[in-house]
């Protein structure tokens, strides 16, 4: 370990003025200096060596002051480290949600796409039940088989837009009510319509903090016919108002999740 210049300076200070004291004991006579009594002697080596020890205690103040000032240096530098470290931890903690949040979102809309389909596989059986022509509506086998090849080609709106349509065009409160609720089957399709976008309504609330999801959803054409038909659904009596009634439906949760 190198030494510290003042330790060097008291070194050489010291050992001059040893040579000095030596010098001066040696001018003076040497047995006429062990010859002094041991209190004089002891006063002579007192006033002596009082300087180095003087100059010693001034390089251990400077040392201390040294290292001191290195102790400090040093928690400054672990303190700064700690503040990185604290930082790259934040930061990692803000990628690992960001992660978190984007595997939530992406594992939703992959299973969006699924629940939309089906939802449009749903409206169809709705829309058909009541419009076609074969049961007293207006849609014809070739307007069916039409409408029917744009929601295979996955245009899982294709028969929501007609039913908004339908629900446009058709300012009779009782007709509209009959679309949704006039028959057991329709109101089980209805049911069944409701409970499936219900439980994909969910997952976007819990899968975006910010609701852009939900609002997406709310506002395309499944979430607009499922507005229109919770409002018929609240005037429906209890044996065709719920899915339990009405007959069964596929649950689309998966195992375990929360209701």
């Amino acid at each position: 370990m190198k030494l510290d210049w003042r330790i060097w300076l008291g070194v050489g200070a010291t050992a001059v003025y040893l040579l000095l004291a030596l010098a001066y004991v040696l001018a003076q006579g040497l047995g006429e200096f062990v010859s002094l009594p041991a209190d004089n002697l002891g006063s002579f080596l007192e006033g002596a060596f009082a300087p180095l020890a003087f100059l010693w205690l001034v390089i251990g103040y400077f040392l201390q002051q040294r290292e001191l000032h290195e102790a400090s240096r040093a928690l400054r530098a672990q303190h700064e480290e700690i503040r990185i470290a604290n930082e790259q931890t934040a930061l990692q903690t803000e990628r690992l949600k960001a992660s978190e949040v984007h595997a939530r979102q992406q594992a939703y809309l992959d299973l969006a796409n699924q629940i939309r389909a089906q939802l449009g596989s749903i409206a169809a059986l709705l829309y058909i039940s009541s419009q076609a022509a074969d049961l007293g509506g207006h849609v014809s086998p070739e307007e069916q088989g039409r409408l029917f090849k744009e929601l295979s080609a996955n245009d899982t709106e294709v028969f929501s837009r007609e039913i908004i349509y339908f629900y446009q065009t058709t300012p009779d409160e009782s007709q509209r009510y009959d679309f949704f609720y006039g028959t057991r089957i329709r109101a089980r399709h209805s049911n069944h319509f409701a409970q499936t976008f219900e439980n994909l309504l969910k997952r976007a609330e819990r899968a975006d903090d910010e609701f852009v999801f939900r609002n997406a959803l709310l506002y395309s054409a499944h979430g607009i016919v499922y507005r229109f038909l919770i409002d018929y659904r609240q005037q429906a009596p209890a044996e065709l108002s719920s899915a339990e009634t009405t007959g069964t439906y596929f649950d689309m949760r998966l195992t375990g999740d929360p209701d």
